[in-house]
């Protein structure tokens, strides 16, 4: 599917029909799994030089073999190529994980000495820590709005690091006014918690666009990955870093996530409206002091949602006064689990400051009181009734 086509298709059909291009040929339906490790060589000459390209972050050459897992396969191929679709980017590279993901796109950056990071936070509680404990040989420097970033780059800078909505209390940002405060410096963008269906950064002018596949895209918490949308030229560069470190993704949990896609539009739909139904809810309700969700006005200032993004998603985060009350409320609910990740099909609750940003610094800890949803596609009064019971035990 070339770009001039799929301008033409909506987001539903593409989500169907990207990366599959090849299967009328290979005369089947469903997306195949290919497990082979290792793949026959023609020759000598032309086996070494297909190995050089692709471990030098080439795409696979026609007529040449893949040579080894690790350097390419198919079934992760026709993934990228439909992730890309969905992000308007040129292409994707897939990983075995969102940080094995994170940590490429940081260590293509610095590839030319560039060693300095900027780090908008509040943002994913792995991606801080990595960038705190400067385990890449990277300095970072954190700022908290936009306004900050353009004074905290230097000359060594080589990229630039910000999640929206950000993880856990969805802090809403302009990925224009971020773009623009980068200037010349690469900016990655977290897309985890809205997903290609309701943001596309790229589009923005952001080189990179990163998903945690386990998360949304995924959907069904039975699968591990990360995923890097960006332009031909990074991708080179990130390919390369992936085929020498190992951390291709792995070929079913290539096809689960491809086959993830095919659903994802309606899932985060319904999630969405499943959402909002219950952000209006926890306003009212007694024990919940404040709601963060980027579907209510007052979280939403600048009006991104509609602009930016075409609908709020399905996370949110509610302040429930102590740490005590929220250890009682996570524990307490029937049907939110209490656990970490998000965007499956069933609802999660989680504790940021004790969990996913328990080792990052103090300052950039979330309240105690805070507990993070991730709303599902149970019944929307079902989830109200679920907080309901929680809260007022608590």
């Amino acid at each position: 599917m070339d770009h001039d086509a799929n301008d033409a298709l909506h987001p539903d059909t593409l989500a169907v029909h990207a990366g599959r291009a090849d299967l009328e040929e290979l005369g089947v339906h469903a997306l195949p799994i290919d497990l082979s490790t290792t793949n026959p060589l023609t020759d000598i000459d032309s086996g070494g030089e297909s190995y050089e390209r692709l471990a030098g972050g080439g795409s696979l050459a026609e007529g040449a073999s893949p040579v080894y897992q690790r350097l390419w396969n198919p079934t992760t191929a026709r993934y990228e190529e439909a992730l890309a679709t969905l992000e308007g980017a040129d292409a994707a590279v897939a990983f075995s994980s969102g940080m094995a993901a994170i940590t490429a796109v940081i260590m293509a950056a610095a590839q030319e000495g560039k060693r300095h990071v900027v780090a908008l936070r509040p943002i994913y509680g792995g991606t801080d820590y990595i960038l705190a404990k400067q385990l890449l040989g990277t300095t970072t420097t954190y700022v908290t709005s936009v306004d900050e970033i353009s004074a905290a780059i230097t000359d060594e800078t080589g990229i630039v690091i910000a999640e929206t909505p950000a993880n856990p209390t969805l802090e809403l940002t302009s990925l224009d006014e971020l773009v623009a405060a980068a200037g010349s410096v690469p900016l990655a963008i977290d897309n985890t918690f809205a997903t290609p269906v309701l943001q596309q950064p790229l589009s923005h002018g952001a080189a990179f666009s990163i998903h945690s596949a386990t998360k949304y895209i995924g959907g069904h918490g039975d699968v591990l990955g990360g995923i890097v949308a960006t332009d031909d030229a990074w991708a080179t560069r990130i390919r390369g870093i992936r085929a020498l470190t190992g951390a291709l993704s792995h070929p079913l949990a290539s096809y689960l996530s491809h086959r993830g896609l095919s659903t994802l539009p309606l899932r985060v739909r319904q999630q969405q409206a499943n959402a909002q139904a219950l952000a209006d809810a926890l306003v009212a309700m007694p024990g919940v002091e404040k709601v963060m969700y980027p579907g209510l006005a007052e979280c939403d200032p600048k009006g991104l949602v509609g602009t930016q993004m075409s609908g709020p998603g399905s996370m949110m985060a509610i302040d429930v006064g102590s740490f005590e009350r929220a250890a009682h409320v996570a524990q307490s609910t029937k049907l939110f689990t209490h656990a970490v990740s998000l965007g499956g099909v069933d609802s999660l609750v989680q504790h940021p400051a004790s969990l996913t940003h328990r080792p990052v610094a103090a300052e950039a800890k979330p309240n105690a009181g805070v507990l993070r949803l991730s709303i599902g596609l149970e019944n929307a009064d079902d989830l109200i009734a679920d907080l309901r019971q929680a809260l007022a035990s608590a």
